[in-house]
């Protein structure tokens, strides 16, 4: 607008040419269109910041003033095609840069309108008002009543439906086949069932996610009750057991990391990985009939060589085949262990996603087991693929033909963590003397059965608040849980949150006292939700339901609480300031178990903390350690 009314006022005088008029008229009006947009939008901006998250009441005009700005995007529109033709006249010969700058005008305006249907589309909910009629005011609660349960039906069939789309339209470039499908509807029910009993915006979310963090924060640094602190987990000291498995998972881990190729490796190596694979990429390699799956140039293999320091002919099968619950894998000779080694790999590409978000439990049977094991549905179809290549096609023959004294290993981080996992149980009774290292695995994976049983063949490696080594349906929904209530008690409005929580989360300092609704209530008190909590809940799901009551026994929750595998060594970093650590950073491991991960921690490492360098630079650092005591 600034720049419109300054090109107006700078060429008031100039527009006496013809089809000059015109272009007046065209600046005129829209200084007047904007100035109106802008006043609308101060308005919502103003509103906007009154009450709080679960008080609304101070924003009750604010649909008004939201649909007055839908108004004005009408004659904007207008406005905008009526330039571009004015503009686009050939019989308008002013002066150039009065032309040049209309024609600035003109596009600034159609990319204004362009970005606005974007955002719109983004953030409109189609389902809109229908998430209302979980439980019908009007109608009896009961829903065993056929009116309320048929329209209970069709609100979560409609929205199944709208997460089915958005999926598809994300995975639009992937081809798709029977599996997607029937994975696009099991995430879709997924994705339905986790998020159409809240009323909370992506920015509510934010604000609450902020407000766990300073809260979590304030746990941490408090001297009382050392037990309860979130960043140590409760577990003996460091024994030699302990300091022999951190030796073999730094060095398994480098297999589970090459196992992403060429990406890993340019990501670790990003000034000379290029230059080293382009000199590779000519030379020989394993003949085609040891690789399946795209690899023209030799990057990915190439770069499997440098990470591991592998020869050629220590390579048994590399299968760099993906789709959905096939995910790539590579067996090789590691002559320092004497190990074969099946290396699978982590989540990346659209495939795997989907592979990680069909989270819905299957039945795995063992004899060793006397109760019924549940497991991740996407996770152990994955593992049985690999299963059968292994098996059916004789690879592992093959492996054991050349080397029969060598121990088999299986390791892989992240999706390819959990895979190795119940991939090692499937062969576990092939191979008794069978191991494998689980890099960051994702939290639901194993029933508790199944978790200790597993402690005697897999070891689990996880460092510091890894989000995926905590991701299980019972724990997003405690973390939904508590969003929701340290949210809807939060007497502050949600831009001083969110202004705030920025500043903390980049400079640190001292987390920030918001008062609550929670200050001064009873501990039994505490165990009843607010009235501001039950408004921002719009209908309980069972999962929900099942946090607060314990579940029975003959009656399961529709997503059953799912463990780590097997025995677990959390790595914990050791920093002196809280945002800003120094190069040298040292970190310390202890024996864990599921119980500790439990609950999902909020922290800016969440995500960094499940990266495969991170994972293998603190485990490299505990090796050195570890070796040069042994020398001292």
């Amino acid at each position: 607008w600034i720049g419109i009314f300054v090109l107006y006022t700078v060429h008031k005088g100039q527009f006496n040419c013809p089809g000059g008029g015109l272009l007046h008229s065209y600046l005129l009006g829209l200084i007047i269109l904007l100035a109106s947009i802008i006043c609308a939008l101060c308005a919502l901006v103003y509103i906007s910041m009154q009450g709080t998250i679960s008080n609304p009441g101070p924003r009750k005009s604010l649909p008004k003033i939201l649909y007055t700005r839908l108004l004005l995007y009408f004659p904007e529109f207008i406005w905008a095609v009526v330039g571009a033709v004015w503009v686009s006249d050939n019989s308008v010969q002013c002066e150039k840069t009065v032309i040049n700058g209309v024609i600035g005008t003109v596009i600034a305006s159609w990319i204004i309108i362009i970005f606005t249907i974007i955002g719109v589309v983004i953030v409109f909910d189609p389902l809109g008002g229908k998430k209302t009629f979980y439980l019908p005011e009007g109608v009896s609660r009961n829903l065993e009543s056929s009116h309320s349960g048929q329209l209970l039906y069709n609100v979560k069939s409609s929205a199944t439906r709208v997460w089915e789309k958005r999926i598809r339209l994300l995975c639009c470039c992937i081809v798709q086949d029977d599996d997607h499908r029937v994975a696009f509807t099991s995430i879709a029910e997924l994705f339905r069932a986790y998020f159409s009993d809240t009323d909370l915006v992506p920015s509510d979310i934010a604000a609450g996610l902020i407000l766990l963090h300073q809260e979590q924060d304030k746990m941490e640094s408090c001297p009382k009750e050392p037990e309860e602190v979130l960043c140590h987990s409760p577990s003996a000291l460091v024994t030699d057991d302990l300091d022999v498995e951190l030796e073999n998972a730094a060095h398994y881990m480098l297999f589970a990391a090459a196992a992403y190729g060429w990406p890993y490796y340019v990501y670790t190596n990003p000034y000379t990985a290029l230059c080293k694979l382009n000199g590779d990429c000519c030379r020989n390699r394993p003949t085609d009939s040891e690789i399946t799956g795209g690899d023209r140039h030799n990057f990915h293999f190439g770069s499997i060589l440098k990470i591991t320091g592998l020869q050629y002919r220590d390579f048994i099968h590399i299968s760099f085949h993906n789709k959905i619950y096939e995910i790539p894998f590579f067996v090789a000779l590691d002559h320092k262990k004497e190990a074969i080694v099946v290396a699978v790999r982590g989540t990346l590409s659209f495939e795997d996603i989907l592979t990680d978000l069909s989270a819905d439990c299957e039945d795995l049977t063992l004899e060793e087991v006397l109760e019924n094991g549940f497991v991740h549905k996407g996770i152990t179809q994955a593992a049985n693929y690999i299963y059968r290549k292994l098996i059916n096609d004789g690879i592992l023959n093959q492996a054991f033909t050349i080397a029969p004294e060598y121990k088999l290993v299986i390791v892989g981080h992240s999706l390819g963590g959990g895979t190795a996992s119940i991939l090692a149980i499937m062969l576990r009774n092939s191979f008794p003397t069978l191991r494998c290292f689980a890099f960051s695995p994702p939290g639901g994976l194993l029933s508790k059965s199944l978790a200790d049983y597993t402690k005697n063949f897999i070891i689990s490696v996880i460092v510091g608040k890894d989000l995926v080594a905590r991701l299980s349906m019972p724990n997003m929904e405690d973390l939904k849980r508590r969003i929701v209530r340290i949210v809807a008690n939060c007497n502050r409005p949600k831009y001083q949150i969110l202004l705030r929580g920025c500043w903390y989360e980049v400079f640190g300092g001292d987390p920030d006292d918001f008062p609550t609704e929670l200050d001064g209530r009873s501990q039994d008190a505490l165990t009843q939700p607010l009235l501001a909590e039950e408004s921002l809940m719009v209908h309980r799901s069972p999962s929900y339901n099942a946090l607060e009551e314990e579940p029975h026994l003959n009656s399961p929750p529709q997503y059953p609480h799912l463990y780590l595998p097997g025995k677990i060594i959390h790595v914990v970093e050791e920093c002196s300031s809280k945002r800003l650590c120094s190069s040298d950073i040292k970190y310390t491991a202890r024996w864990s178990n599921e119980t500790v991960f439990s609950s999902i921690l909020i922290s800016p490492k969440m995500i960094t903390d499940h990266m495969p360098d991170v994972v293998l630079k603190a485990l490299n650092s505990l090796s050195q350690e570890h070796g040069s005591c042994l020398s001292c």
